[in-house]
């Protein structure tokens, strides 16, 4: 096109793309698709490729959680688990903020990130009503503690799911590896949302009163469904758990676990009624995410298509001179800083074969592997840089647009962007000890 290069077309689409977003002129889906018809219109995209690059399990776990979690809440479960969570710690706002930031970043290490904030976020909304507090705070906690929480294990985040499975490791691999460091950056937010943020919440000796008195039995509106809700998501976070032995997808599960939900949920209704409630069910899916995945995917795949991601990758070659040391932390901080504006999982997926490549002038996987631990920790811990930097965040700013409760993408930027870079700095110190470099 006018005799430009492919790889500055994609780039190009993409910098504007961002540019979009960041002014919020535009829809996000709508940002997206435009960017991804002009890609296709230039050529660097075909539709068949645009097609390809979609990362359809991830939209199945997002289509499939959220219809699980939209036929939950029917049933009162999460509004039950508000108020057993404020009586843990008498209705505190602050305690709150402590409360949610832990449970969040444990269950982002024993499921996935998505899940956990599909789960958390309408409690967090539940709770922030009945003290009649804006939930904004308690929202960007949650995304930083998915984030964090999600690099602990191995299926805790995507880059994680596909490094460990091009190298063949373990769920206690890397337990062992990052537990740790999750760990060490999980105390600091806590202490650090608590001194800045946590104080500063505020509520009525009558709100927290009135709140303390409601039982959390009382919020149960449907037993039947309760108990069929339960069943279903145990089910299904332990085939998240199990995922990597009984060789399925979490896409696929959480579509199972979907139409078994749905299954339950429309049990014994007449036909009329039945598809009625499908029909309701298939509504609670938030397409305006699930959109801006569909392109945002194809955007970055055009860079992958154009070798644009390939030539960095030959750069970073160069740059470690043969060198684990200086490959570790230009790869964490690479990956970190990249992450933040370009969708990790396109990016670790290029990364992957352009390590393995540098492995046998290295002294094979062995020596590597503090590379590649760079590697999922960068891409994950970048998560937290911007907005649309991980598939958590987009959920969460999906889920609180519904509430009218807007996250600015340059608002995000203002705190995401110092929590991962003191994040960052922590796991360079971490394996600058850790292996002795």
């Amino acid at each position: 096109m006018l005799g430009l290069n492919a790889q500055i077309i994609a780039v190009a689409v993409l910098i504007v793309t961002y540019i979009v977003l960041f002014l919020e002129k535009l829809n996000r889906a709508v940002a997206v698709l435009l960017g991804t018809s002009v890609l296709i219109l230039c050529g660097i995209l075909s539709q068949e490729t645009a097609v390809a690059a979609i990362d359809f399990n991830t939209l199945a776990l997002l289509s499939g959680m959220m219809i699980i979690v939209g036929i939950a809440e029917k049933s009162g479960m999460f509004q039950y688990l508000a108020i057993g969570a404020t009586r843990i710690v008498r209705a505190s706002p602050r305690g709150i903020l402590i409360v949610l930031t832990v449970i969040t970043a444990v269950l982002s290490a024993l499921l996935d990130n998505v899940t956990t904030v599909l789960l958390i976020v309408p409690v967090t909304f539940q709770i922030a009503r009945n003290l009649k507090l804006s939930p904004y705070p308690y929202l960007m906690v949650e995304i930083f503690a998915s984030n964090i929480g999600g690099t602990a294990t191995l299926i805790g985040d995507p880059p994680n799911i596909l490094i460990g499975s091009a190298l063949n490791l373990s769920f206690m691999d890397f337990v062992r590896e990052l537990l740790p460091l999750v760990f060490l950056n999980l105390i600091l937010l806590v202490l650090v949302c608590d001194r800045f943020v946590g104080r500063k919440l505020q509520a009525t000796t009558e709100d927290k009163e009135l709140l303390l008195s409601v039982r959390p039995k009382d919020m149960i509106t449907n037993q039947r469904l309760l108990l069929k809700s339960g069943f279903v998501l145990i089910i299904v976070l332990a085939g998240f758990i199990g995922a990597e032995y009984l060789r399925v997808q979490n896409g696929t599960i959480a579509l199972f676990g979907a139409a078994l939900m749905l299954w339950f949920y429309t049990e014994g209704d007449e036909h009329g009624l039945r598809d009625q409630k499908v029909e309701d069910a298939f509504s609670l899916v938030d397409w305006t995410t699930i959109f801006f995945f569909i392109g945002l995917f194809a955007i970055v795949f055009a860079l992958e298509t154009t070798g644009t991601l390939e030539i960095l990758g030959n750069k970073l070659i160069r740059l470690t001179q043969n060198s684990v040391e200086k490959a570790t932390f230009y790869v964490l901080w690479i990956s970190a800083i990249l992450s933040a504006f370009i969708d990790n999982i396109p990016f670790v997926a290029t990364m992957i074969p352009t390590l393995k490549s540098m492995e046998a002038s290295m002294g094979g996987r062995e020596v590597m592997m503090p590379v590649w631990w760079a590697l999922a920790v960068g891409s994950c811990f970048g998560g937290n840089g911007s907005l649309i930097a991980a598939s958590a965040n987009v959920i969460v700013a999906g889920m609180a647009s519904k509430e009218n409760e807007r996250i600015s993408f340059a608002k995000f930027l203002m705190f995401g962007l110092p929590v991962m870079f003191v994040s960052v700095g922590i796991a360079t110190l971490y394996f600058y000890y850790k292996y002795n470099m």
